[in-house]
């Protein structure tokens, strides 16, 4: 599971820099060619308010011609000759069509203005002996190097979904590996135990003919019965079993009366049921399993000293909830978050699946929730399960 883990973090982090990589690149590309594009627009303006000055000053000299074409050749670049009042006397390649002609060179006007305010303006002046008499030729970006200029951003975006959904698919393979795995180890061990199972079961029962009074047999009766029981648990991990309407307090009743013969005579068990009995849809064997490991987990916690585990149980209209609390050593805050995934545990011993094991049958099959309630280091831990009614 390590190498698993590295490997996908290895790989997450070579997707998010080379899709850094691509930014970067994109967007400097993107702003070399907007430059460029940018640049060429200009002279192309500065060449278009030379033909307008050739146009203005035309004499029988002028080739009207050739200033023409080259007036009529901007079909790409905005632009709009303002007078020095700031009123439009001409427009080229703006949208304004508008009700009369009058209208559209007010609507010009005021485009007119913000871009002589946005510094986007050429001045021509009629007579360089009087600097008051000037039109401005006032032009905007083309629709290409707008296109151009939201492009990159764009890409950028697409870039982020992808890096995401790939993120997330890996997540997902990861998990669905896990899963697979963890349903194939549980049936495996399951049937792995059959065999065992059935052999104790009928040396069992020669032991019982041959020694009817010995008072241990029914005890070991009761643990082969306890192995079958276990090995069923097993078997129904990667199925749904179906939930039925069962007894909420026979089931913590079960779980009270194994533990209290398999724990030291110093933990003690509190019942906190309410006094009608509670009927919930469970698959019994599933939860008390969970309840099982919850109070195991409490034992442990607890040590050689002992203490008080608590089995609390209360029921509204719409939720039945189960807390199991204890008064062990408890968990640190910053543990908390990792008590349900798998692998994690503060035991010398264990594997650590306990708990990812119960959240999934919880959560999973049971359509339930179960989380740390509160915990404080060296006063105990309350679990807390919700389920539907």
């Amino acid at each position: 599971m390590a190498v698993w883990t590295d490997h996908i973090r290895q790989v997450k982090i070579v997707l998010v820099a080379t899709a850094v990589i691509i930014a970067v690149a994109s967007l400097v590309v993107s702003q070399v060619l907007i430059h460029d594009l940018f640049v060429e627009e200009h002279n192309k303006m500065e060449v278009w308010a030379e033909a307008m000055r050739s146009l203005n000053s035309a004499d029988e000299n002028t080739d009207i011609s050739l200033v023409l074409k080259v007036i009529n050749e901007n079909n790409t670049i905005p632009v709009v000759v303002m007078d020095k009042e700031g009123n439009a006397q001409f427009f080229r390649n703006i949208d304004v069509r508008e009700g009369t002609y009058e209208d559209s060179l007010r609507n010009a006007a005021i485009l007119g203005q913000r871009l002589l305010n946005e510094g986007k303006n050429i001045r021509i002046v009629a007579d360089e002996s009087s600097k008051d008499d000037y039109v401005d030729v006032c032009y905007d970006d083309s629709l290409m190097l707008k296109r151009l200029a939201t492009y990159p951003y764009v890409q950028l975006g697409v870039v982020l979904i992808f890096v995401v959904v790939a993120i997330f698919a890996l997540l997902t393979s990861k998990k669905a590996e896990q899963n697979k795995v963890w349903v194939g180890l549980s049936k495996e061990t399951a049937h792995q135990l059959g065999t065992p199972i059935s052999s104790l079961m009928a040396w069992t029962e020669i032991l019982k003919e041959n020694y009817p009074d010995d008072e241990l047999i029914p005890e070991m009766d009761k643990d082969v019965k306890r192995l079958q029981l276990i090995a069923d648990r097993f078997s129904k991990i990667g199925s749904l079993p179906e939930p039925v309407p069962t007894s909420l307090t026979e089931v913590m009743e079960h779980v009270i009366d194994y533990m209290d013969r398999r724990t030291s005579k110093k933990v003690r068990m509190v019942r906190d049921f309410p006094e009608n009995d509670v009927i919930v849809r469970i698959n019994a064997s599933l939860f008390e399993w969970v309840i099982e490991n919850l109070s195991k987990n409490a034992v442990d916690a607890m040590g050689a000293e002992g203490g008080t585990i608590t089995l609390h149980v209360e029921e509204s209209q719409t939720r039945v909830i189960i807390e199991v609390s204890d008064t062990g050593k408890g968990i640190r805050k910053k543990d908390i978050g990792n008590v349900f995934r798998p692998g994690f545990t503060t035991k010398k011993r264990g594997w650590g699946l306990g708990l990812s094991l119960a959240k999934r049958i919880i959560e999973e099959y049971h359509k339930g929730h179960i989380f740390v309630k509160s915990s404080e280091v060296g006063k105990g831990t309350v679990f807390r399960i919700e389920l539907k009614k």
